[in-house]
């Protein structure tokens, strides 16, 4: 299937012993990430965002793969990314953030640091409605671009798949289950008004995690897809300093 024009990876890039991963989110590309990444890339770093599976082609595609797809392909970039480098932080938003947290979960001893934006793990109450109406309607309206920032756009897909979004959910309970077992220092930016994500979601982080370090950063101007928005040069900016600060083996 045909991948779109914003949605390429970011192969490994760059230069030096640490690595930053960078995950995208749901229904999303690479292209909510590159920014990000590219600037990180030229302060001195290798960085890497890849392209999840049923990204960036289709919503039909996204709908037959699920958290496990996700995760696996995460984890090879993450491990290919390890290779090269002797330190490797891992940088996610929304679902991303999600994966990110997983990966710290299950590399413990591997993951040096975590830099999340608005972090999903969890949704609006109306989301319990979806293990029945995904049976009963196959898509709704999109979830992408929720951001303040004029003329941008995110390139996600026009609908969203209710048994993705069905998959997504089991993701975030796994996730959830496991917090405990995440202790390296975490960089939170959360969006005071995100109307795809709650507020509740951070909370989860924030209080769930063992990591000595948690620093939550509230972004007064930005929508979910901060970014992409107007405190994208917040975000860069702090993870550059969390980095300098952790970076070293």
């Amino acid at each position: 299937m045909q991948v779109h024009e914003f949605a390429e990876p970011m192969l490994p890039s760059g230069s030096g012993e640490v690595g930053v991963l960078f995950l995208h989110g749901f229904t999303a590309t690479p292209w909510t990430v590159h920014e990000w990444a590219e600037r990180t890339a030229a302060a001195g770093y290798r960085v890497s965002a890849p392209r999840l599976p049923g990204h960036g082609t289709s919503w039909r595609e996204l709908e037959i793969t699920d958290g496990r797809d996700w995760y696996a392909a995460a984890e090879r970039a993450f491990l290919d990314l390890r290779a090269l480098c002797s330190s490797v932080f891992v940088a996610g938003v929304s679902m991303g953030g999600a994966l990110a947290l997983r990966l710290a979960e299950h590399h413990a001893d591997q993951v040096r640091g975590l830099i999340l934006v608005n972090p999903a793990l969890q949704g609006n109450p109306k989301l319990s409605l979806v293990p029945l109406a995904k049976h009963l309607v196959r898509t709704t309206d999109s979830i992408g671009s929720s951001i303040n920032k004029p003329d941008v756009t995110e390139h996600a897909y026009p609908r969203t798949p209710l048994r993705a979004v069905h998959a997504m959910m089991r993701l975030w309970g796994e996730v959830r289950a496991r917090l405990d077992l995440v202790y390296c220092p975490v960089l939170l930016f959360r969006s005071a008004t995100d109307r795809v994500v709650p507020g509740a979601s951070a909370e989860i982080v924030i209080k769930q995690v063992s990591s000595d370090e948690v620093t939550e950063v509230v972004l007064r101007d930005s929508a979910h897809v901060a970014p992409l928005d107007h405190d994208a040069e917040t975000i860069i900016t702090g993870t550059l300093d969390f980095i300098a600060r952790h970076g070293a083996p």
